[in-house]
């Protein structure tokens, strides 16, 4: 698209438009294509379009899509200047092409086996994405537990922990999720620029804390921060506020097991990330209830495993970054929140003063950390 202009010589107005055509996606890799044409293919999406329907977007200072009532150029908060482009989405069937009609393609369609008959029959894009073999989190699980979701109003469960993934500078954000128990309350985002330093991190970390009903245990409300690099200042500043910090070493060695007490783990983040694929598994878990977002979506699918001598090992996170072309913020900040912090029984104290205030179900695994 970038390449998309007049040429030499022709009239500067002349239209130019790009014209893309493919299938619905066959794997989580493919979610970028329900991102680009959201209002068209995210039932989700809260202002939908209709086909052929003319929407405008511009590309903000953070890579991220951000659509616009129109064409009219737009300031954004940082200052800058931005000319929309505009962007439209078009289903069709093997039905509106009468060249593959006639050669009797349908009938090569009509053969496939589901989904992919319902994918490129009838261009249905919702139709049974197949999740990648070494995901780590079916996607099935974390649809699930967004339909569960509901907005808690004055019913809202205590706070317990907040997950605190941080940005400072650049185009990744900072980002902060807030459990409840087995309930999470929307995602709290904020561009990098916005945070700069410990300092305004920990600022935003107080405004969310302001208010909110905290669960009774000592120190309160446990703020969960990956205190290797960028968060060690955060970490530090949160403990001369008066914070219950808890430093969370994803890089650390883990004693921990799976549930059947078999598998080990690499290392902290292996352990955190396998824990929620635990509590979200349909059967055995603790039917935790995450806010609909199709961005945490894709971020808590993408990560994909593998069995090592020393245990399951997660990818790393450049080569998510690399493979869904941005940080996966959204999905580290809710997987802090949702891990027990590790060391001296730490990890299973906390489980039980959670089920002991009612938060959690007793039916949860504490083959984590303890």
């Amino acid at each position: 698209m970038g390449w998309n202009r007049p040429g030499p010589g022709v009239d500067p107005g002349q239209r130019c438009r790009v014209i893309g055509a493919g299938n619905p996606p066959t794997d989580a890799e493919g979610a970028w294509v329900i991102r680009f044409w959201a209002p068209w293919l995210d039932p989700t999406y809260p202002n939908p379009a209709a086909p052929g329907e003319l929407r405008w977007f511009v590309t903000d200072g953070q890579g991220q899509d951000r659509e616009v009532p129109g064409p009219e150029p737009v300031t954004l908060d940082d200052g800058d200047v931005l000319t929309p482009k505009s962007r439209t989405f078009i289903p069709a069937r093997v039905e509106d092409n009468p060249v593959m009609m006639r050669a009797g393609y349908i009938a090569t369609l009509q053969s496939l086996p589901e989904p992919l008959r319902s994918k490129m029959l009838r261009g249905d894009f919702g139709a049974g994405r197949e999740d990648h073999p070494w995901q780590v989190i079916p996607t099935a699980w974390v649809e699930a537990a967004m339909a569960r979701w509901q907005p808690a109003g004055e019913a809202t469960p205590p706070l317990v922990a907040l997950g605190v993934d941080v940005a400072r500078g650049g185009r990744d954000r900072t980002v902060l999720a807030a459990r409840h128990g087995v309930w999470f309350a929307p995602l709290d985002v904020v561009p990098g620029r916005e945070t700069p330093d410990g300092a305004a991190v920990v600022g935003l970390v107080l405004r969310r804390l302001a208010g909110a009903t905290a669960v009774e245990t000592p120190g309160g409300v446990a703020v969960q921060v990956d205190a290797i690099g960028v968060g060690a200042s955060v970490q530090d500043l949160g403990v001369l506020h008066g914070l219950r910090m808890v430093a969370m070493n994803a890089a650390a060695a883990s004693g921990a097991r799976d549930r059947g007490g078999r598998l080990g783990f690499v290392n902290r983040r292996a352990e955190w990330y396998w824990s929620l694929r635990e509590a979200l598994e349909p059967e055995l878990g603790v039917d935790l209830a995450l806010p609909p977002d199709r961005e945490l979506l894709a971020d808590l699918v993408a990560p994909r495993w593998k069995m090592t001598a020393r245990g399951i090992q997660i990818e790393a996170k450049d080569d998510i970054k690399a493979r869904i072309g941005r940080s996966p913020d959204k999905g580290d900040a809710l997987v802090l929140a949702h891990a027990q912090p590790a060391g001296d029984g730490t990890g299973l104290l906390a489980v039980y003063a959670e089920m002991a205030a009612g938060l959690v179900s007793p039916t949860v695994s504490t083959g984590s950390p303890a």
